[in-house]
């Protein structure tokens, strides 16, 4: 399940760009190559070595956000507890994030499209991020044991469907009470 931090070089960072100022403007259908080159102010063929279509651009510029959220996390947590304040805090991150929060409120198919439909890059980055971190706390005996990539992929699953569902529930629930609960669930499925 490993997933290595991405290296994008400065013209890949500048397609980046454009594909983020798309995004955030036109949402993710507004995302075309001509428009990618337009505002990236390269050819199309420049954009067409690094990725094979629009939706791949679209994909790399998500990645990037979550590699660049990710990387406010520099060390392991050692504990249960320093787990569970890491995912919240990358939570809180995620939804505070501009693009993320605009396909969150404004396009939620897409979000749903772009990391709900089949684990992706992201995903995987964010996996190899909470396999690493769940091994770093089952050493310090605090999680209960068992194979951290299997665990990974439910805490995933419980944050995703958390960060979906928040507008859905935001009426019946306080947001201190939305996160209470959400530390509560994550915490009981990694205690031993």
């Amino acid at each position: 399940m490993e997933e290595r931090q991405p290296q994008w070089d400065a013209t890949q960072e500048r397609i980046l760009d454009a594909a983020d100022a798309l995004i955030a403007r036109r949402g993710v259908r507004g995302v075309t190559i001509a428009e990618l080159a337009r505002r990236a102010e390269l050819s199309r063929p420049t954009i067409y070595r690094s990725w094979s279509d629009a939706d791949d651009v679209v994909r790399a510029s998500l990645l990037r956000r979550v590699a660049r959220i990710l990387a406010t996390f520099p060390a392991s947590p050692g504990s249960r507890s320093e787990l569970v304040d890491d995912v919240l805090r990358f939570i809180s991150l995620f939804r505070e994030d501009p693009l993320y929060a605009h396909l969150l409120a404004d396009e939620p198919e897409a979000f749903t499209r772009y990391t709900l439909e089949r684990v992706g890059s992201s995903q995987r980055l964010i996996l190899t991020w909470l396999a690493a971190a769940i091994g770093a706390a089952q050493d310090d005996g605090s999680v209960r044991k068992g194979v951290p990539d299997e665990i990974a992929v439910m805490l995933l699953l419980i944050a995703q469907s958390a960060v979906l569902s928040h507008g859905t529930v935001s009426d019946l629930i306080p947001e201190t009470a939305w996160e209470r609960e959400l530390r509560a669930a994550l915490d009981g499925l990694l205690r031993p």
